[in-house]
């Protein structure tokens, strides 16, 4: 298997067509290499275009899902971002080389272990990697410029929206399957957000979120 091949190929029929266009965005998938965030027997599937299922059983974002994302929150030098859901630490180390700083928790004691590793044989300084639910976000170091949350919620926790700035942005995916969406939020005003839809979608739910039944009595 031809690796570079691979990731020219991924980057150019995937991701660019998702409207991933960020010029540093692209490169960035070039520089943090994917494949290095999965264990020995997965890294042949590094560059498919679906979610991989990671040792603990939980899920690991499609390629271009991770791209849109980092575009779409647009860190920059001087903000601090959180990621909820951090898996083995790809996503919070492709916002790191545009943020001053990302908190990064994980339920998954065994998926902290492989994040911790991986965080040091890549020798990202800047992301701090830290067991624990985040499922009502993480109020010990906010707030925060900007949030991402890696696996759906049925709703949005009020709880949140205090743990993000003025001006900060919010990424989590809202619905029960197979019906989710994608969304942006903003906070303009404090405790106010504006929703902006991105993308529609189905991936798995965050660990440790409680479920909501369809139906109501």
């Amino acid at each position: 298997m031809n690796i570079e091949q691979a990731r020219f190929n991924m980057i150019e029929q995937q991701i660019r067509p998702w409207n991933v266009l960020d010029t540093d965005v692209l490169a960035l998938l070039s520089i943090v290499k994917r494949e290095h965030f999965l264990p020995e027997e997965q890294k042949g599937l590094a560059f498919f275009d679906t979610e991989l299922t990671l040792p603990d059983g939980n899920h690991m974002l499609s390629p271009k899902v991770e791209a849109r994302i980092v575009q779409e929150i647009a860190a920059k030098k001087h903000e601090n971002v959180l990621v909820v859901g951090a898996g083995t630490c790809y996503l919070a180390t492709l916002l790191a080389y545009h943020a001053r700083h990302v908190i990064a928790v994980e339920i998954s004691p065994e998926l902290v272990a492989i994040g911790a590793e991986n965080l040091q044989r890549e020798g990202v300084k800047n992301v701090t990697l830290v067991l624990g639910d985040g499922t009502k976000g993480w109020p010990s170091t906010a707030p925060y410029d900007a949030i991402v949350v890696t696996g759906s919620m049925p709703v949005l926790p009020e709880e949140f929206l205090s743990q993000l700035k003025i001006g900060g942005r919010l990424f989590v995916t809202l619905g029960i399957a197979p019906v989710m969406t994608a969304t942006l939020f903003t906070q303009q005003v404090q405790g106010e957000l504006i929703a902006t839809p991105l993308f529609e979608t189905n991936i798995a739910p965050l660990d440790g979120i409680a479920p909501l039944s369809r139906f109501t009595f």
